[in-house]
């Protein structure tokens, strides 16, 4: 699967199917500072990841008013 990450931006060759959460640990990223998007769609922690799959972790931004 192609594994696009943000800051810095690059793409990751991953080969095998695997849990959002195993992903993240592989890659160093903890689960509660990303989003993981698959084709175009939000995926949760425990989903399951397939080899063909176009992953794009993005980080979490928050703020609000003052």
């Amino acid at each position: 699967m192609n594994v696009r990450l943000r800051n810095p931006s690059r793409i990751v060759q991953v080969h095998g199917g695997r849990s959002v959460t195993k992903l993240l640990n592989e890659l160093g990223l903890n689960r509660e500072t990303v989003l993981v998007v698959r084709n175009g769609t939000l995926v949760p922690a425990d989903a399951f990841l397939e080899d063909g799959d176009d992953i794009e972790i993005r980080p979490v931004i928050s703020g609000g008013a003052t």
